[in-house]
């Protein structure tokens, strides 16, 4: 059948089924697969079984992949099995491997959530809900666009291949292992023409996006500890040197008040700003004065210049302090003296920066700093770390998911980088050989990681349409 009609026909379908698939959303947020959290464990590994029996519905030939145990607090944990996929083998069709997860951030309605988090509930044609936009609905997508092209009757456009985890928030323990030392060898992306990701989200809350460059990340844990004395004497003679005030003051040397960082030569491999990139960002539709409002901050940084904020969002590295472990956090008044803290602090890096290359700065940098602390305590500091990535936006990949885009949204859609990492991508890149492209479902104020999560339910239909649409003009890329 001619898109002309086709695809007109697939829309009416999804639009006839939308009560459908909120309540497979539903169903799939009410699975409290928080990865983080060994008690909860049993939860993920609940939840690949569930895919794996939603992709055998659309007729999908899937298998749980085991990866192994993790060790945690001394305790060998079993890691979530990960479900992969196929669907067609047409020797004449493209073939698209797509990726996504199905674990999600904690959360608890004492977060400040307005409805209980793992219950997807629906206000103002929005649906609230723990891993509503990150990432089940739009895992949930790809099977809704599926089944419209069954439920009219088409065969799809392409082959597909799915890869489906359960630890992607936690670091996507033991799948680099699944891609490069098993799936590789056994052939699995010898077929494999593009890959499709969509774990991300519109720069804004009314334009649609395309991604293609993400920023990796290297996460670092800072421990000091106290030499084995009597701690009280801390808050009567101040005679021991408390390990958190060594850890705030190395803390406190990472980065400035305008978010420069500190780190000697951090920034001197980051790739130069070429004139054909510089171009994109001035293309943009950003308005810095509606997103100064809507994060309710009274200035920005970078004199508020659409192309420098971008630019320090998506291209520069930035630090961040995530928080101290061994504190005594409660209210009220407290005069716990740690015996033991733990700085976690993360570095967003981008292309060209190694993380091997961004360990050794920082270690050398923290060691320096120690040096000139003299403290008697001890200090350690371990990281762990994940590389940036780039496409080229103008690869005939990218081109057929702008036409489908414009077909569903009337618009063009900008070609954006992110500011997030997702360090699976750059693997799914190195173990397929082929382009990879970020798809994004959600908006930007779907407040991902935070309270509150949602995805509008005009995102989850047209993005369910969009999918379809993708899936058809990849099919027309020449083999």
């Amino acid at each position: 059948m001619a898109a002309e009609k086709m695809l007109p026909q697939i829309f009416k379908f999804v639009d006839q089924n939308v009560e459908s698939y909120k309540a497979l959303l539903k169903e799939a947020v009410a699975i409290p697969s928080v990865s983080c959290d060994p008690k909860y464990r049993k939860e993920c590994i609940r939840m690949a079984h569930w895919m794996q029996n939603k992709l055998k519905e659309v007729g999908a030939s899937t298998e749980l992949r085991d990866v192994g145990f993790q060790t945690i607090d001394g305790n060998e944990i079993q890691l979530p099995p990960v479900v992969v996929g196929s669907l067609g083998n047409d020797p004449k069709k493209n073939t698209i491997c797509v990726y996504g997860h199905l674990d999600v951030q904690p959360a608890l309605k004492s977060d400040g959530w307005e409805s209980e988090p793992f219950e997807l509930v629906e206000r103002d044609n929005k649906l609230y809900g723990r891993g509503a936009t990150d990432d089940k609905g739009p895992v949930l997508g790809w099977l809704h666009a599926i089944n419209a092209y069954k439920g009219i009757g088409e065969e799809l456009p392409v082959n597909l291949k799915f890869i489906f985890e359960c630890m992607e928030e936690s670091g996507s323990e033991g799948l680099d292992e699944l891609l490069m030392e098993k799936l590789k060898p056994e052939g699995f992306f010898d077929t494999v023409d593009y890959v499709c990701i969509s774990d991300n989200y519109w720069l804004g809350t009314t334009k649609p996006c395309i991604t293609y460059g993400l920023r990796g990340i290297s996460y670092y844990f800072l421990e000091v500890e106290c030499a084995k004395m009597d701690l009280h004497s801390g808050v009567y003679g101040g005679t021991v040197h408390e390990a958190m005030s060594d850890l705030i003051y190395l803390m406190n040397t990472l980065v400035d008040k305008d978010g420069k960082i500190l780190i000697t030569d951090i920034y001197k491999s980051v790739a130069p700003l070429l004139e054909s990139e510089k171009k994109l960002y001035n293309s943009i539709d950003f308005d810095p004065e509606a997103y100064r409002k809507s994060i309710e901050a009274h200035k920005l940084p970078h004199n508020g210049v659409k192309e420098e904020l971008l630019m320090h969002r998506w291209r520069f590295p930035s630090l961040s302090l995530h928080g101290i472990e061994g504190a005594a956090f409660q209210p009220g008044a407290k005069t716990v003296i740690p015996g033991k803290v733990i700085g976690k602090f993360s570095i967003r890096i981008v292309p060209n920066q190694e993380p091997e290359e961004v360990e050794k700065l920082v270690f050398d940098y923290i060691h320096k700093k120690w040096a000139e602390r003299g403290s008697p305590n001890k200090m350690r500091i371990t990281a762990q770390s994940g590389r940036a990535w780039t496409e080229n936006p103008d690869h005939p990949h990218y081109q057929a998911a702008a036409r489908a885009t414009r077909l569903i949204y009337q618009t063009e859609p900008d070609m954006s980088r992110e500011g997030g990492s997702i360090p699976v991508t750059i693997t799914l890149q190195e173990a397929s050989g082929r382009n990879v492209l970020l798809l994004p479902m959600g908006a930007g104020d779907d407040m991902a990681h935070s309270q509150n999560e949602k995805l509008n339910v005009r995102n989850y239909i047209e993005g369910i349409k969009l999918f379809a649409a993708y899936l058809y003009e990849v099919g027309k890329l020449p083999k």
